[in-house]
Parts: C-alpha cells; sequence; structure tokens
C-alpha cells in the first residue's frame, strides 16, 4: 500500500472490496458502469487539469507555508467581529471532536438529543439575553440575520399595510456597513424601498412598516431607545435590533423596550475570527412570529414513555413546503458554532459572562480617559467597548501599523478602537502609545482601570437563570457535561449515514488540523489584505479548483450555505439580463421534483415561479418544459435544474434541456446538492448551466458539523462573472458586481481551508476516483437491497 496517497486513506471500499461489488451490480469494470451511468454526450473527455496530489505530510506542510503568510496583527476594528478566547475545553471537545463535527442535521431526534440539548441551551441564552420570547437554532451571520427579520417583518405586515402598498424600511446610518449593502440585496427584488438615516430624525408619519436599529451603533455609541420604541409602536412601526451579544450582559435587553426583532452575531463567543466565519448568528422575536421565523426551533416534548425529549419543535421544511410562499430560504443553522458559543455561556455562566463585560466596559472607560488626556475628542457620550476618536486618521495609522495594531478608519478624520476579550494592559498602553505619537505628545502609562460606566442604559434584570448555566464552571464539570450530550448523538465516529440528500464524506483529519491554528484562526476579515496573503492565495487557488471541477470561468466564496448560493445564482442571472436592458425577463421555470429552497429563492430573487411537470418516473417531463419556455420566452429568466436529479438519475435529456432554455433567452441555474456524482465525470458547463452553486458541506468534504456549517459558493460561466458579489470594505466580486450576499468578504473562509486540502490531497485521479466509488456504493447497495 502507497501511504503517501490519501485517496487509499479516504476512500471507503478497499481495491479487493471492488470485484465482488461489480459482480453484484452487473458490470465488468467501473468504466463499463459509468458509461451505463452517465449520458455519452455529458461525458467529459479528459481528466480535469489540477496540480498532483499531495500526501497529508506535505499538504500540513504546505498550509504551515502558507499560514506564515497571515500576520499576526491585534486587531481593534470591530464591526462585528472580535478576537474571543475561545476555552480550551470547548475547543479540543467540541471544535476537535468527530463526535461533534461529523454528526447530521438532527432529522432523526432520537440519535441527537445531545446537539439538540446544547442547541436548546443557545436558544435559551439568546432569549434571555434578548429579552424576547423565543429564539432560533441560529443563524449564518449578523447581516443576513438582519435581512431575514426585515423580510419577516415585511410578510407580517398588517392587511391594511398591504393594501396600502407600505414598503419602506428605515435604516438607522450607524448600522454596520456590511449589513447596510446587505439589505440592499435583499430588499430590491422584494420592493422594500430602503431609507437611511438618523432615527431620532425619522418622520414616523411618512409610511414605514419598520426599522432597523444598531445597538450599540456601528461607531460604538449606545442609544436609550425606550421613548422612541414607543412612539414607533404608537405609529404601527415595527422594530428589528442588531444587538451586541456581550453588551447584552450590562445594557438593558431590547426586548424590554418593546423590540419586535433581535439579531446579531455569537462569535465573540469563543469562536475564533477565521477571516469571516463560520460564526453562528442569532435570531429572537415574538412567540406570535413563530410561523414565520426562518431556520430551526429546537422544542421541549415528551417520548411515548412520558420522559422529557428534544425534537425540531418548527423547523425549516416547514418554510420549503410553502416553495414560492415561503418567506424564508434558509435550509441551516451554524449548527457546531452555536454549540460551541452555547457551551461558553455555559461553561461563564451570567457571572462569568458578567465579569468578562465588565472588564471589558472599564477597559474602553480607561482607554477614552487615557487618549482624551492627549486632546483627542471621543464622540459617544455612551459606549460599551468601542470608542469613535476625531483625529487625523492616516497618522494614527501609520503609527498603528508600525506597532501591528489595526483599527477602523471609516474616514480621513476618524479612528474608531473595538476592545474585545484578548485586550491586556500592555495592549492599552500601545494603543494610547499610537495615538500619542500621532499628535507628537506624551502619556503617563495606564497602570488600573478605571472604575467608572459609561453604558447610559443598564440592565434591570437577571438573566441565564437556569441550572445549567449555574452548574458547569470547572473544566471536569464542563467536559463530563460536554461527553454526557455527545455520547446520545450518532455521527461518522460511530458508523456511517445514510439518511438526507446531503453527501456524508469522511472529514479527515489533515483537512481539520488547520482550523485550530492561530495563523487561520486569529485574523480578523476587514485586515488590509496584504496581511491575510496565505487567506489570499489559498482561496484564490481554490476558486481556480472549482472552476476546474464545474467548468465554468468563475468562482465567489462568499455564500455561506446552499441556500445561500442558490439566491446568489439567481441574483447573478437577474443582474445578467438586467445589464442588457432585458428587465422583465422574471419567469423562473421550477420542475415540480425540485427541492423546496429552490422556489423560495427565485421568489426572494423577484422572480416569478413557473413549475413544469415531472413524469412518472421522476424525470423532467420534456415538452411540458419546452411548452412554458416557449410561452414565456420573452420573460424567461431562468431555469433551476437539479443534476443528477433528485431522485438520484442523471437524465439523458439534460442538454436539451438547457438548450430549450438558452433558446427562449434564459440562463440556467444547476443546483450542486449532487455535485458529487459529476467531479471528475461530467461538469455543469458540460450540461449547458450557467451557473451552480456547491455544497463545499457535501461534496468537497466540509463536516456538516450537526447541521452546519455550510458553504455554498456559486461558480459561473464567462458572461455572469462581472455580477460575482462585492463587499463594501474588501474588494471582491466583479466589475458590474451585485451587493453582498453575506457579510464577510469570503464568507465563511475558515473552513475553505478543509475544501483546499480535500482537493490538494485527492488531486484529479482521486476526486474521479470519489465519484465512481459514490457511483458503485449507490448501485451495489440497490442490487443488495
Amino acid at each position: 500500500m502507497n501511504t503517501d496517497r490519501f485517496a487509499l486513506r479516504h476512500i471507503g471500499p478497499r481495491k479487493a472490496d471492488l470485484a465482488p461489488m461489480l459482480e453484484k451490480i452487473g458490470v465488468e469494470s467501473i468504466d463499463q458502469l459509468v458509461y451505463e451511468t452517465i449520458p455519452e454526450n455529458i461525458r467529459l473527455q479528459q481528466d480535469l487539469q489540477l496540480d498532483t496530489a499531495m500526501s497529508e505530510y506535505e499538504f500540513l506542510s504546505h498550509i504551515k507555508k502558507l499560514g506564515d503568510k497571515n500576520k499576526q496583527f491585534r486587531s481593534y476594528i470591530g464591526l462585528g467581529y472580535n478576537a474571543p478566547i475561545t476555552p480550551a475545553v470547548i475547543q479540543r471537545n467540541i471544535l476537535e471532536n468527530p463526535g461533534w463535527y461529523t454528526a447530521y442535521t438532527p432529522y432523526q431526534a432520537e440519535i441527537a438529543q445531545g446537539r439538540l440539548e446544547a442547541l436548546l441551551n443557545f436558544q435559551t441564552m439568546i432569549t434571555d439575553l434578548t429579552g424576547m420570547e423565543l429564539a432560533n437554532a441560529s443563524l449564518l451571520d449578523e447581516s443576513t440575520a438582519a435581512a431575514e427579520a426585515m423580510t419577516l417583518l415585511f410578510s407580517v405586515r398588517e392587511r391594511a399595510q398591504k393594501k396600502e402598498n407600505v414598503v419602506k424600511f428605515f435604516v438607522d446610518q450607524d448600522t454596520l456597513p456590511q449589513t447596510k449593502e446587505l439589505l440592499k440585496t435583499r430588499a430590491t427584488p422584494l420592493g422594500i424601498e430602503l431609507v437611511e438615516g438618523n432615527p431620532q430624525d425619522m418622520d414616523m408619519s411618512d409610511g414605514y412598516y419598520a426599522i432597523l436599529l444598531q445597538y450599540p451603533g456601528a461607531s460604538g455609541n449606545v442609544v436609550d431607545y425606550t421613548a422612541f420604541a414607543q412612539k414607533c409602536h404608537d405609529n404601527n412601526i415595527r422594530i428589528a435590533v442588531a444587538a451586541d451579544i456581550l453588551s447584552l450582559v450590562l445594557l438593558e435587553a431590547p426586548g424590554h423596550w418593546n423590540a419586535d426583532v433581535v439579531v446579531g452575531t455569537t462569535q465573540r463567543f469563543g469562536i475564533p475570527l477565521g477571516y469571516g466565519g463560520p460564526h453562528a448568528a442569532y435570531f429572537a422575536t415574538r412567540e406570535e412570529y413563530k410561523r414565520q421565523i426562518p431556520g430551526r426551533i429546537i422544542g421541549v416534548t415528551k417520548d411515548t414513555d412520558g420522559k422529557r425529549a428534544l425534537r425540531m419543535a418548527l423547523q425549516t421544511r416547514e418554510q420549503h413546503i410553502k416553495r414560492d410562499k415561503a418567506t424564508s430560504n434558509i435550509c441551516t443553522a451554524q449548527v457546531l458554532l452555536a454549540v460551541m458559543a452555547g457551551m461558553y455561556g455555559v461553561y461563564h455562566g451570567p457571572r462569568g459572562l458578567k465579569f468578562i463585560a465588565n472588564k471589558l466596559h472599564a477597559q474602553t472607560a480607561t482607554l477614552a480617559d487615557a487618549v482624551e488626556k492627549l486632546g483627542i475628542y471621543q464622540t459617544n457620550e455612551n459606549f460599551f467597548d468601542t470608542l469613535c476618536f476625531k483625529v487625523n486618521a492616516e497618522a494614527v495609522k501609520k503609527e498603528a501599523l508600525a506597532l501591528e495594531i489595526n483599527f477602523y478608519y471609516p474616514d480621513a478624520d476618524t479612528v474608531q478602537v473595538s476592545l474585545n476579550e484578548t485586550t491586556s494592559l500592555t495592549d492599552l498602553n500601545d494603543i494610547v502609545s499610537a495615538f500619542a505619537k500621532a499628535v507628537n505628545k506624551d502619556f503617563s502609562p495606564i497602570t488600573a482601570l478605571l472604575d467608572s460606566t459609561h453604558l447610559g442604559t443598564g440592565r434591570q434584570t437577571e438573566f441565564m437563570t437556569y441550572d445549567v448555566f449555574n452548574s458547569y464552571h470547572s473544566e471536569t464539570e464542563l467536559m463530563r457535561y460536554i461527553k454526557k450530550l455527545e455520547r446520545k448523538d450518532l455521527a461518522l465516529n460511530h458508523s456511517m449515514i445514510a439518511l438526507g440528500s446531503c453527501t456524508m464524506k469522511l472529514n479527515a483529519a489533515a483537512e481539520m488540523l488547520p482550523l485550530s491554528n492561530p495563523q487561520w484562526g486569529n485574523i480578523h476579515p476587514f485586515v488590509p489584505v496584504d496581511q491575510a496573503q496565505g487567506y489570499q492565495e489559498m482561496l484564490q487557488k481554490l476558486e481556480l479548483q472549482l472552476n476546474e471541477a464545474t467548468g465554468f470561468a468563475g468562482t465567489s466564496l462568499q455564500p455561506n450555505s446552499g441556500a445561500q448560493g442558490e439566491f446568489a445564482g439567481l441574483m447573478a442571472i437577474r443582474a445578467y439580463h438586467q445589464s442588457r436592458g432585458d428587465h422583465h425577463r422574471n419567469i423562473c421555470l421550477i420542475p415540480s421534483s425540485a427541492h423546496g429552497t429552490n422556489p423560495a429563492s427565485a421568489v426572494m430573487a423577484g422572480m416569478k415561479v413557473i413549475v413544469t411537470k415531472a413524469l412518472e418516473n421522476g424525470n423532467i417531463d420534456v415538452d411540458d418544459l419546452r411548452e412554458k419556455a416557449e410561452k414565456h420566452k420573452d420573460n424567461l429568466s431562468a431555469l433551476m435544474v437539479t443534476y443528477p436529479s433528485t431522485h438520484g438519475v442523471y437524465e439523458s435529456a439534460i442538454k436539451e434541456i438547457t438548450g430549450i432554455i438558452h433558446e427562449n433567452g434564459g440562463q440556467v441555474y444547476m443546483d450542486g446538492a449532487n455535485m458529487n456524482a459529476q467531479v471528475g465525470l461530467t461538469n455543469p458547463g458540460n450540461i449547458g448551466a450557467d451557473v451552480c452553486h456547491l455544497n463545499l458541506h457535501k461534496t468537497f468534504a466540509i463536516p456538516h458539523g450537526g447541521g452546519g456549517p455550510g458553504v455554498g459558493p456559486i461558480c459561473v460561466a464567462p458572461q455572469l462573472v462581472p455580477f460575482l458579489p462585492s463587499n463594501p470594505i474588501i474588494k471582491t466580486g466583479g466589475d458590474q458586481a451585485i451587493t453582498p450576499i453575506s457579510a464577510a468578504p469570503y464568507g465563511s473562509a475558515s473552513v475553505c481551508l478543509i475544501s483546499y486540502g480535500y482537493i490538494c490531497m485527492l488531486g484529479a485521479e482521486g476526486l474521479k476516483r470519489s465519484t465512481e466509488y459514490a457511483i458503485i456504493n449507490a448501485n451495489y447497495i440497490k442490487e443488495r437491497l
């Protein structure tokens, strides 16, 4: 056995297993099986053009050298991302534990009671801190969660508001820049009108259905919204709040001043920065909106013996059953990250969180005092952990970079500093030093923290009073609790998981190891690009690898779930049509057999869904498709097709189908859920598609983590490359880029290391062999059954 070949470790069946499997299937060779399975007119004529496969040792050496190119500066940029301390007991027993990261989505509650309890802890922590009645089991990131709040409140408008076409959504000007841009992406196709400004200047009689407040603001400013919220409700304007989760330990909870939806990220609860993700967002709302809430809700019930049991009380599928009537296409949660954030709450408890928050606020007040003594004006009267200074930004930046420190510079006269859990007295003095040098003044070093508060609106209520948050504060206790929950679950370290549409891969240890390395974990997503050269090289190479695998010309790694990828692909198609003056092209054809996210995504992208028929065997009815494509040819935008089909067949008419769409002026979106059956043998470009999303958490080996993280990049044909999504802070996308799909420039960048390793270590031959064995395994099981 060649121990250098990763493929021999990765692929399940051994060489000796092959002959009896092929015999049972009734073929003489792999080539014959492939020939009989995949239509000849779409098979690739040559192997993928990829670098020679690396051994595990070579890959780990390579990734270490790449990681060395990421500069480990101290980042006080903030904007929703803060350096955390990941408790070692959580890192070792959850993040690095295949019992947690290889588990599948908890569709079968009886083999997921551990994860469900961990997610219930997360939900309870969120409802307590936000003061809301109900929270889901996490969303993708803060900005997309804010967009979900905007669309939920749009869907629950009162009948009179709908009749009067009340479509205005007010956006606090102090909202995170990436959230502002992402709201545009979601609002425009639905006809929501965004109005940005100072909430205190808002004309409440001007036809608004809701408002988004940032709390504290992106600048760090804290406003007491109690009276303002009452005024909003008096005018039938609902309130969404994007709130910093740690600040809610000390600030009054938005639910207590009558917010309707509260969203945010739990990244700072022990989740590494990872150049933008993955992180678990949160979404909390009122009980009355439970039927419109995106994602999943874990609930408590009783089993047949009357014992306490957990289940998904309300889950994504309920949205997807609505199909084009759904208010969200979200298909997953960030389960692994939500589990970690929830355990951070369990480990520290309310008293520990108060200590962390109070220390951080004291450090911020001390820093404000020290810098103001230099004659520099600080604009925030009230704040939690972020300060906004009026000073020559370029002069401060020069001194800060010399000290290997990053601040945020919103304009030429402003410097923002966001402190975090890792900040020490030494760090504070280095920060003051940068400002002192910039204004050419001396300063007295900070030796102790001030005992002062600048919150403006302090919390009046207790939180996290349940036993689970007050019982596991030693490492031994938490380790045993985590292990107790893990033992209730089924994951790939126990057995295969044959459930569901999602491909379950080996999540190889060599692919996972880099995720624990600070070289990759400690990078803020908005650092200057020259500080993230390791990430940039890895991500650019992964884009090229995915281009090759799909037969396309360009890739965006920004979508951080499969559902986000669907939406991104359709938005790129929409932008392409509009660039040609075809604003009227809004018809999306979708086969009746499609996944429920497809019609939901199409409606989110501003399209009208026309369902095409399926034959009795599940295949697309080509005659019906042709009839509807020709009928709507003047307005045809896209076809959404899954290949191989949802029922697992390589439909021989696929090129005819894509041809019909192109003849009638449309573009073809291919759902990449089943890409596992294409890599190295055929590809979306070959079948005539124009864009596909890939599930890196399926085909390209990112672990499911009990239901997330997911990554859903889109790969596109040349005509769609100009429209790949942008980011307001770090340049991404094409020269006619659509607005962002997710908050971070490259989505969940850190877990892209896994797919990069998977491709580097398998190479062209290993990738092709993985696809062939997937086909062999499926046909073998079919024959045995």
